[in-house]
Parts: C-alpha cells; structure tokens; sequence
C-alpha cells in the first residue's frame, strides 16, 4: 500500500520504498515517516514490497531511498540491493534488521545506514536525517536536451553516459536514450562538479553507473565500453576519487 504525511502541496516529495514482510513492522516504518513528514514539512510518497521478488520486478529506478529488511521470505536483501545497485547506483538505502552484525557487508553494497529491530522514533528519525542530507546533495543537476522532437529536462544523476558520433550527442540514460547535435567538451562543462569522467574522446561516463573496470573495458552493469590508452590513468584515478569520497 501507500502512505501519504499531511504535507502541505508546496512540501519536498521523497520518494520511499519500504521491502518489509511483517505487516506491523513496515506499518510502523511508515507512521514513522508520516510522523516526521508532519514535523518537517516533507510529502513522503511510500511503496512497501512483502518480498524480494516482487521488489526486484517492479521497481522502476524511481525512489530516493529504500528502506530493506535483510531477512525475508524468499531471499536476503542484500542480494536484493547488489542487483539494484547494477541499475539504480544512487538510491539512499538503510537496511533493517534483527542482527547489527550484517554492518559491515552493507559496504559492500553501499549501504548509507542500519536499524536494529525494535525501532525507536528516535534512532529513525537520527538515521532519516542523515539519508535525507546525503539525498539532497545527489540532487545532480538538470540538462536540457534539444532536438527535432523538442525539449526534454534530464537529470544528470540518470544519465548513465554520454555517446558522441559526428557530432551527434547519445544521452543513455535510465529512461532511454535522446540525441541532441553538440560536442562532447561543451556537456563536460555543463556537468561540472559531477561525477562523469572521459574513458576515451567518444564516451563521457558517469562514475555512478561503473560496476567494474578490466584492463580498457569499463563495465556498467553487463554493457561495456573502451577505455582508450591516452585516458586511462585520467579515468582510473576519477574513479578512485569518487568512490573514496564514498558516494
């Protein structure tokens, strides 16, 4: 189901997915957030899965921050969150859990944050302000891409890379692909300050979306792109960069 604050019409919307197989934990999850949404003027748009696999299928890339049980039914949820990470690499993610000594794995999945069962008001709204700190900071920033068809405003956050051919700008992104005609060097300068990083003169990618780099392959997710000679060592070390910042 979903769960809606009273948040007045011009409040912050954050989107929240909440996978939780018992009907009273995730019930209390969600008065929580209603609870805080109230206090702080935030419209928290609530999704709640039972299971790992009805997560898995339906969920759309379209959440801010996802609150994962680790034990259920069909599966563990960080399994379930190393999947979504091939897709979705900038979701918030705050596991719940019975057991603290799952801490350390979530590293390896990126998690931002864990909740120990029974929760408290108290430790949920600490942890639910530091997710939305490190929300708001990934915000990225809109691009505007044009061409024959029009206008459409894209997120620089899902855009997973940049693909150029004479002259003719690819945006992949999470919702498709656009073209627009430009270069590559003029997008470069709009997208400042973020993480995307050249592997060769054709391919501006967003480190967000690097799930491995091979000898000059870089990996997002099963699709793979060259790292030319001349960018390597530029590119390698971007990464390192972001990923030490621990984004």
């Amino acid at each position: 189901g979903r769960g809606k604050s009273m948040a007045s019409v011009d409040s912050e919307r954050i989107k929240v997915t909440i996978v939780e197989d018992d009907d009273g934990a995730a019930a209390q999850l969600v008065e929580y957030l209603n609870r805080y949404g109230t206090d702080k003027c935030i419209d928290f748009d609530i999704t709640r899965y039972k299971n790992t696999s009805l997560f898995l299928s339906n969920y759309n890339n379209s959440a801010d921050l996802i609150f994962m049980d680790i034990m259920l039914p069909d599966g563990d949820g960080m399994s379930a969150i190393a999947k979504i990470r091939e897709r979705d690499a900038d979701v918030t993610v705050i596991f719940v859990t019975n057991m603290s000594q799952y801490a350390v794995k979530g590293y390896e999945v990126r998690a931002l944050d864990f909740i120990v069962k029974p929760v408290s008001y108290s430790n949920f709204s600490a942890k639910l302000g530091g997710a939305l700190a490190v929300i708001r900071q990934r915000e990225g920033k809109n691009l505007w891409i044009s061409n024959k068809d029009g206008k459409i405003c894209v997120r620089s956050t899902r855009i997973r890379y940049i693909e150029v051919t004479k002259h003719i700008l690819v945006f992949h992104t999470l919702d498709g692909n656009f073209t627009q005609s430009g270069v590559l060097s003029n997008v470069q300068s709009e997208l400042a300050g973020e993480p995307f990083s050249l592997c060769n003169r054709c391919y501006l990618v967003n480190l967000r979306y690097v799930t491995a780099v091979r000898q000059f392959d870089v990996y997002l997710g099963e699709e793979k792109l060259q790292i030319s000679h001349s960018k390597r060592v530029t590119f390698v070390r971007d990464l390192n960069n972001y990923l030490a910042k621990g984004c």
